[in-house]
């Protein structure tokens, strides 16, 4: 009997995961930079909750069984992208070794911003720069370069902070030595919430 037969009385037929589905759940879960609960994902794509936790259920296994170097795994908060534990030490080197290279442009903003206004959180990163500022944040997070620095007492938003690590890099031996670069950013910043709008 095939998977497509007719289900009999009091059977109830499972329907696949729609490949799109997978192919969606993947990318979101590539850029969130922190665990996202399977009831946020399945309001986010108009989905049923039971089909977004089957789906994210395969992706996991399918990705133990392939021997990928990313696990998606659930924790307390939600599902996230995490590197499998025996990859640590050659991402450790890549990222401390293999990584002598200059800041993009990019890198360069997003520190800057870090650095004038820290603590500070990701959005209201972002609504300096204008773009979004995840991905470059989590690469200065790697980099040894920035750090979490605990959360808002507001709005709960993770705020992160220059580390001594960039003060070296610099050549400099606190933070009051940093060019004065404040007046140049946007005022009205103070007035963001933690996702970069107006409050």
């Amino acid at each position: 009997m095939t998977a497509e037969h007719t289900a009999g009385v009091g059977d109830v037929s499972v329907p696949p995961v729609p490949p799109t589905l997978r192919r969606d759940l993947e990318a979101v879960l590539m850029v969130v930079d922190q665990p996202v609960s399977e009831y946020d994902l399945a309001r986010a794509m108009d989905v049923p909750l039971d089909l977004v936790t089957r789906a994210l259920e395969e992706l996991s296994r399918e990705y133990t069984a392939q021997g990928r170097g990313f696990d998606l795994r659930a924790v307390a908060d939600g599902w996230r992208v995490y590197t499998r534990p025996e990859c640590a030490d050659i991402v450790e080197h890549f990222l401390k070794e293999g990584q002598e290279v200059r800041l993009t442009q990019a890198a360069l903003e997003t520190m800057a911003v870090v650095a004038y206004r820290q603590p500070v959180s990701r959005g209201r990163v972002s609504a300096v720069r204008g773009v979004n500022c995840d991905g470059v944040m989590r690469t200065l997070v790697l980099r040894g370069l920035i750090e979490e620095a605990g959360h808002d007492p507001e709005s709960g938003a993770l705020l992160y902070r220059t580390t001594s690590y960039f003060l070296e890099r610099l050549g400099l031996r606190g933070l009051d030595e940093l060019p004065d670069l404040a007046p140049f950013l946007p005022d009205d910043i103070e007035g963001l919430d933690d996702t970069g709008e107006h409050t």
